[in-house]
């Protein structure tokens, strides 16, 4: 029951970053800040209603799973419930976005999906690794037993990842989670799809990078 309710916390708290994150790209266009706070805000808020081991661990990212069960916060076992669940909880939200979207008559396959027209393969790949390591070093060091801020620690990731969309948001539309980009993308096809693995392999390599930095500098230590 315990792990069924974690996932269940995680679930909601992918569906609730998903869902108000891009149905906030969807109505908002392409305004850096509404987009920026949307996602953050959502982030902390939900952090705070399930996270910090109350119900779930906050994580509603599989990037951020990886890089905490290379640190040894989860389990792995664990971690692949909490994946499933996390590109589960991203399905439903686009699905209730894309029901939204056009009782709004948005244009079809508006579903908030992220991708690159402006620049190259690899420059997308670079810019998501770089920004996913900077979210979970973040995450990481901001929940730390040693040098972690408590309560705070909520706000810092909110912030952290609301800053890093907006910079990111018309280079690659700032995803850093490869739960967020997966939902759209399965609805709205096209290169969103055929692009996805920008979005799954670069957060998972920055998140992997910032466990072991955030390692070495002693996060993990009491």
């Amino acid at each position: 029951m315990t792990l069924f309710r974690k996932c269940f916390g995680e679930f909601m708290g992918t569906f609730m970053l998903v869902f108000v994150g891009t149905a906030t790209v969807v109505v908002g266009k392409t305004d850096p800040l509404a987009i920026g706070l949307a996602f953050g805000l959502t982030v902390t808020i939900m952090d705070l209603a399930v996270g910090h081991g109350a119900l779930s661990n906050g994580l509603f990212n599989p990037a951020v799973t990886i890089a905490m069960a290379i640190n040894k916060r989860v389990t792995w076992k664990d971690s692949i419930f909490f994946i499933v669940s996390q590109f589960v909880g991203a399905i439903v939200a686009s699905f209730f976005v894309g029901v939204f979207g056009k009782a709004l008559k948005v244009p079809a396959g508006s579903y908030g999906q992220t991708d690159f027209s402006e620049i190259s393969a690899g420059m997308a790949f670079g810019v998501e690794t770089l920004i996913t390591f900077l979210f979970i070093f973040v995450i990481i060091m901001s929940t730390s037993k040693k040098y972690g801020s408590g309560p705070l620690a909520s706000f810092a990731i909110g912030l952290v990842l609301a800053l890093l969309i907006i910079v990111a948001l018309n280079l690659t539309g700032g995803s850093l989670n490869p739960a967020r980009s997966f939902g759209p993308a399965i609805f709205a096809g096209g290169t969103a799809l055929s692009h996805y693995w920008v979005y799954l392999c670069a957060p998972i390599i920055g998140g992997v990078l910032a466990a072991f930095v955030t390692q070495f500098l002693g996060s993990e230590e009491a």
